[in-house]
């Protein structure tokens, strides 16, 4: 259910080759990412990371591709995909010392279908029927036909609709 996000500061120069070795096998053994380390979210989806101890702060490096909400209490984090790209993410003590740094990658989903037709791109969802979605990078005339039925659609659901 959660994910382990802990890539410890590796970069720091170790007394010797032993010691880093010991290190990268303990952090093996607790399931500790390592900095050059992926972690992929699908857009407009989200995933629950678990954060190193005293995390008090996180920074995400491009906020238009991936979002978070911190809950310091369980010291859980939340990471929303909002667009297409990659960006970095960095885990803080009180202190502003880091203590976790993470690539992260927002990709498309299970069951997303981009169909290019000459200079245009519409996509899809196909899970388990294929229905238009909006994607980044959609042809503007399908953007605007998909949100039209959309707002349409979300207008009967409004509770002051009848």
């Amino acid at each position: 259910m959660y994910d382990s996000v802990f890539p410890s500061a590796l970069r720091r120069p170790a007394g010797s080759v032993l010691v880093l070795l010991a290190a990268l096998s303990l952090f093996a053994h607790l399931g500790i990412a390592r900095a050059d380390e992926m972690l992929v979210v699908n857009l407009d989806q989200a995933k629950v990371l678990q954060l190193p101890e005293k995390t008090s702060t996180i920074v995400i490096g491009n906020p238009g591709v991936a979002d978070v909400t911190f809950i310091k209490r369980s010291g859980n984090l939340i990471l929303t995909g909002k667009s297409y790209g990659q960006t970095n993410m960095i885990a803080l003590d009180a202190n502003g010392k880091a203590l976790a740094e993470m690539q992260v990658r927002v990709a498309a989903g299970p069951g997303a279908v981009v169909v290019q037709l000459g200079d245009k791109r519409v996509s899809y969802s196909c899970s388990p029927r294929c229905q238009p979605t909006l994607a980044l990078g959609d042809d503007t005339t399908f953007s605007g036909q998909v949100t039209s039925q959309a707002q349409a659609r979300n207008g009967f659901a409004a509770p002051n609709a009848r």
